[in-house]
């Protein structure tokens, strides 16, 4: 496959599929059973439209052993990488550091983010590409969709409150007191919440997803 930025890599970051451990805010509307499916629906989905915008190199970056054999289903994976780390910011820290060691820059999105398309995280990379040195896409959530860097950037992951609504702010200020520069795309969102399934469901494309296990 030919990529438009060759030299960088797209971090998918994959919660590995267990019942009972993935979307756990919409087990209480969908249940244990119902939550799973949508979890392994929202990757699949965001792995098959990052990969057919031929961006740049993907990466499946799991959370857990265990779930091989589902990842290695999808299109064009073929070595899962293991996430590691005590948080999720040390988990997205190592993740870039072993990154960079072969690319000249890094875009980490979750597959929770199924607002983030093949053209978003092209924009993303051409601000990379021109020398910024961090991107963030902003979740509506108070979080944040995307991150990349060009270098490993250590404060942007640094005592940051996760999964709660101050992150991007938390980050803006790690950033800022570490005299670091970045940019901002516009906001996106996540699947988190009940109400955010109504949006899911018109989201173009995703009808195809909603009868695969």
């Amino acid at each position: 496959m030919t990529y438009r930025y060759p030299q960088a890599r797209i971090l998918f970051f994959a919660k590995t599929p267990v019942a009972g451990q993935v979307k756990t805010r919409l087990q209480p509307a969908l249940g244990k059973a119902g939550a799973l499916q949508l979890h392994r629906q929202l990757i699949r989905f965001g792995w098959q439209q990052l990969s057919r915008s031929a961006q740049a190199p993907l990466q499946l970056w799991a959370s857990a052993s265990g779930g091989e054999d589902f990842f290695r289903e999808l299109d064009g994976v073929s070595h899962v990488y293991q996430q590691y780390g005590r948080d999720l910011g040390e988990r997205m820290h190592n993740a870039t550091v072993d990154a960079l060691t072969e690319a000249d820059f890094v875009v980490v999105v979750g597959a929770d983010c199924p607002s983030v398309d093949g053209n978003y995280v092209a924009q993303a990379l051409a601000l990379l590409a021109a020398g910024v040195p961090v991107v963030l896409g902003p979740a509506d959530d108070g979080g944040y969709v995307l991150i990349g860097l060009r270098a490993a950037t250590a404060p942007a992951f640094a005592d940051i409150d996760w999964g709660q609504p101050q992150v991007l702010q938390q980050t803006r200020q790690r950033l800022q007191s570490a005299g670091l520069r970045w940019q901002e795309l516009s906001p996106k969102w996540d699947v988190d919440r009940p109400e955010d399934l109504a949006r899911l469901a018109s989201l173009p494309g995703w009808d195809t997803f909603t009868h695969q296990p």
